[in-house]
């Protein structure tokens, strides 16, 4: 019983760990978004408010994909465990 619950903690640790690599997709896309509109600032200083507020609402919905990984790798390391470990029990009744 105990190595059951230790093969189920050791994997909820490595979802949350996969899950938190996604992560690196809006840090990326959002510091390219930044410097692509930066760019566009210096050369057409005129269209700056356009840009801005076309690049901030890009980040915020590149930033969404970030939080939903980690909800789920909180999920992963609170609640899961907690789950499984009631399936494991009520199977070996």
């Amino acid at each position: 019983m105990e190595i059951a619950m230790g093969i189920i903690l050791g994997c909820c640790a490595l979802g949350a760990g996969i899950a938190m690599i996604a992560g690196i997709g809006p840090a990326v896309g959002e510091g390219y978004a930044v410097a692509k509109s930066c760019e566009v600032i210096g050369r057409q200083p005129e269209s700056a408010g356009t840009v801005r507020s076309t690049m901030i609402m890009g980040c915020a919905i590149a930033e969404t994909t970030g939080l939903y990984a980690l909800i789920i790798a909180i999920m992963l390391i609170f609640v899961a465990p907690g789950l499984m470990r009631d399936v494991l029990l009520s199977v070996a009744k």
